[in-house]
């Protein structure tokens, strides 16, 4: 059966960061993937021509050449947001970064509520705002992509009240006592609530999100929806995936097999993996933490396990994340130092981004994948280690934290605060009966290929569009259930860039 909204309509993608970057070398301009976790993700599902995309590019571009980079853009339908290095700086690394960030994931004494910050943040997101009524007309599917472009709904409400707007969260979304911390609150609910479906990763989130609204938006309740000014307003729970099939043709390409016997023949050990972007959020100190208690617990471990520990340069000029990335090295040394041989080094540690048949490997090969953030919105590496597991090899270690920790319940799960518990688990992770595993990773991959991103994608749609139907008739309009597994797409991306959709 058709889904319930028009595939012919054009939509309007608009993220902080377009799925490609600018990269301005020796007076050249060119193009390369994004290394974003959200830009990667989306890259799937926006691929028709008449889909837009809007966001920065990446990079300060000086005035003069502006128009060389929308012109290098408009082929891939990709139309950009310049910034200045001041906005750069105090609407993404600050407001964003150092507000909403922390704040959002629990880190409450990481926030600083500069003036300056909150200025940056409301002019950008009006330039974002004017660029996107550049383009939409009433006819047009807005779809608002996170936290840095929370104002945007709302702008775009006021500019003209008849258009389609969407709105998802993809970090989490934080209780009304963690939120009464941060001094524009009314600002930023009364900017989400000019969407007319918001959309979440949990049902904590939704949940938090609709009493915040109440409290601090005025919006009154329904039975399934929230009502401000006589308009409704949808919030709902639409978990994010990943492109299931991607993800194992990767790891079923010669490519990926080939560097899966290379890097099975150089460590002759289990091989314990994970991945992550550089971050507070991310668990990494327990992680650490937790393994150097496992080698002193379990010494029949030792010299049978490899811990590749892959983190991803982020926010380096922030002072936190490099706090953060001191203590991780001093970890990582110390645990070398004390329990390595001559032959064995209990942590291979890499801090850069990898190409993605070689993270396919890893996935592949992986007897162990580490997934253990504090607190995360949904955190895709999960599903794209279920779905590269190919050989239905490895066990999933994944925290209680993490919005996949709902629907992934056949992993082992961890509070990666509780270190003895985690040291323990590890150890039954890696000791798992082979029928165990293969049992959980089939039924896990089952989900996650079931549930994938295009389907998150048409669930959205279709409720945006049911919604603002409904706006215009009284009559009640069903939305179908059966929903194509992809959506009908054609916009392409260059190939080369960052495989991890996760971070």
């Amino acid at each position: 059966m058709k889904n319930t909204w028009d595939t012919e309509k054009r939509i309007i993608n608009v993220s902080n960061r377009l799925p490609v970057k600018i990269n301005v070398t020796e007076g050249n301009i060119s193009l390369q993937n994004s290394d974003g976790g959200l830009a990667t993700g989306l890259g799937s599902v926006f691929h028709k021509y008449k889909n837009i995309w809007i966001g920065w590019p990446g990079a300060e571009i000086d005035e003069l050449r502006k128009a060389e980079v929308e012109e290098l853009l408009k082929p891939d339908h990709l139309f950009p947001v310049f910034l200045s290095k001041k906005e750069i700086d105090n609407f993404y690394e600050g407001f964003s970064n150092e507000v909403i960030w922390p704040l959002f994931h629990y880190f409450t004494s990481y926030s600083v509520y500069d003036p300056e910050y909150w200025d940056a943040y409301v002019k950008v997101n009006q330039k974002f705002a004017d660029e996107i009524l550049l383009h939409a007309t009433e006819d047009d599917i807005i779809w608002v992509q996170d936290y840095q472009l929370m104002l945007v709904p709302q702008m775009l409400r006021q500019a003209n009240p008849k258009l389609r707007i969407g709105y998802f969260h993809h970090i989490p979304f934080p209780s009304s006592d963690v939120l009464k911390a941060l001094p524009w609150k009314e600002q930023i609910i009364n900017g989400l609530l000019g969407a007319d479906v918001i959309g979440f990763q949990t049902n904590n989130d939704v949940s938090h999100f609709r009493n915040a609204a109440i409290k601090i938006g005025g919006a009154s309740i329904g039975t399934d929806k929230l009502t401000v000014n006589d308009r409704p307003v949808q919030v709902s729970c639409f978990p994010i995936s990943i492109d299931y099939e991607k993800y194992k043709d990767l790891a079923n390409s010669p490519e990926t097999k080939r560097i899966a016997q290379k890097l099975q023949k150089q460590i002759d050990t289990k091989i314990m993996i994970s991945i992550d972007r550089l971050d507070y959020s991310k668990g990494i100190i327990q992680r650490l933490q937790a393994f150097e208690l496992f080698l002193k617990s379990y010494e029949e471990w030792r010299g049978k396990v490899t811990f590749i520990h892959l983190v991803v340069p982020s926010r380096e000029n922030v002072g936190g994340y490099k706090q953060l990335k001191q203590e991780m090295n001093r970890l990582i040394t110390d645990i070398n130092g004390k329990y390595g041989t001559f032959d064995w080094q209990p942590i291979r540690h890499f801090y850069r981004s990898f190409p993605p048949n070689m993270l396919s490997a890893m996935y592949s090969t992986a007897d162990l994948a580490v997934v253990t953030p504090i607190v995360d919105g949904m955190n895709l590496v999960s599903k794209e280690y279920i779905a590269s597991n190919i050989h239905l090899n490895g066990a999933l270690l994944l925290s209680d934290g993490a919005g996949a920790a709902n629907e992934l319940t056949e992993s082992i799960l961890v509070n990666p605060n509780d270190i003895t518990s985690f040291a323990e688990k590890i150890s039954y992770g890696l000791s798992m009966p082979t029928d165990q595993k293969q049992k959980a990773l089939r039924t896990m991959q089952k989900k996650v290929e079931r549930a994938n991103i295009f389907m998150w994608a048409n669930n959205f749609l279709d409720k945006l569009i049911n919604v603002t139907a409904k706006k215009t008739s009284t009559k009640l309009v069903k939305i179908d259930s059966t929903l194509p597994s992809r959506i009908d797409t054609q916009f392409t991306l260059p190939t080369n860039g960052a495989f991890v959709a996760g971070l």
